[in-house]
């Protein structure tokens, strides 16, 4: 009688952590789920409330109803919740007009890039963004103030082109989710080429972002193959792949669900790094490590980098709810 276990090649998991949600991604699913259990569903939700088509999937089954647009949603006193990328301006503005009642689920990492953009533009600074051109946080950042005043900036290429009006009255905004590496790449050459552009306060590329980078950065020489759990319209999720790949890792492959993996991208493999989006649940990492389970003898050993005990509140009309 063969052994099935011995008959398994060794395999060591390096399981990142900290990996999957992050405090504004779990306050916005929460905001949903508090929201259906208060009001009953339907709960209408503009735009993925978060980009992970495991968690959109399972609040649908809960009641929750996506829509991109508001003029999808039909005339009532249904609760509209707003996606934690954040939106335009003219969105809550647009369903106060409607007579509509909304909640709002962006992650307040988001919401102080708005402000601080909001700042910039108050005291008549021209205002660079760094960030990805269709992503929702990009058009919600840009959308707080009015047309052509915010300069969108993707790559370094962007950034030794760009022709500012007046080149001694800048300042820089990121989003949240950036390669932090990328990022001061391009920072680097705007101060070059401007040192008197204004940076924010505090970082913009958020805590969750930078921890996950940090962790992943820690494995990938160790590692054969990396997988990040996580969906590829997830900005953070696809800049953990990249990070993976430049930090030494021959092979970083992003895949939602264990389903997805190609196993003869994985043969031969004796170390794989295992991370997660900051938009990915903690069921989907389990259901990866037991599909290696089942092909490789598997020991996990957890890499620590840093501790994450950060909480945001959530909207005061959920709180008593939450608190049942």
């Amino acid at each position: 009688m063969v052994d099935q276990a011995a008959a398994k090649p060794k395999l060591t998991v390096l399981l990142c952590a900290p990996r999957g949600f992050c405090a504004g991604v779990d306050r916005a699913i929460q905001i949903v789920e508090l929201a259906l259990e208060k009001y009953g569903p339907p709960v209408y939700v503009r735009h993925e409330i978060v980009h992970n088509k495991f968690v959109v999937e399972s609040l649908r089954a809960k009641g929750a109803v996506f829509v991109e647009e508001l003029d999808e949603i039909p005339e009532g006193d249904r609760p509209v919740i707003f996606s934690a990328h954040g939106v335009p301006k003219s969105v809550p503005a647009d369903a106060s007009a409607r007579n509509m009642f909304f909640l709002d689920a962006t992650c307040p990492l988001v919401s102080k890039v708005h402000k601080e953009a909001q700042l910039h533009h108050k005291r008549g600074h021209d205002i660079v963004l760094i960030g990805h051109a269709g992503h929702p946080e990009v058009i919600g950042t840009m959308g707080q103030l009015p047309e052509g005043t915010v300069s969108l900036i993707e790559t370094e290429e962007d950034a030794r082109a760009f022709q500012p009006k007046d080149p001694d009255n800048l300042a820089w905004i990121t989003q949240t989710t950036l390669s932090i590496d990328d990022t001061s790449a391009i920072v680097a050459i705007l101060k070059e080429r401007f040192p008197s552009i204004l940076a924010p306060h505090k970082d913009d590329i958020c805590y969750a972002t930078t921890n996950r980078q940090e962790a992943v950065k820690e494995v990938a020489p160790r590692a054969d193959a990396m997988i990040v759990v996580g969906a590829p319209n997830s900005s953070n999720s696809q800049r953990l792949r990249e990070v993976a790949e430049r930090a030494g890792c021959p092979h970083s492959a992003l895949v939602q669900r264990a389903s997805e993996i190609d196993w003869q991208d994985f043969e031969g493999i004796s170390t794989l790094a295992v991370t997660a989006g900051a938009s990915a649940p903690e069921v989907l990492v389990e259901e990866i490590i037991e599909a290696f389970a089942n092909r490789f003898d598997v020991t996990v050993e957890v890499v620590r980098t840093a501790e994450e005990t950060i909480a945001f509140n959530l909207p005061r009309e959920l709180r008593a709810t939450a608190a049942e």
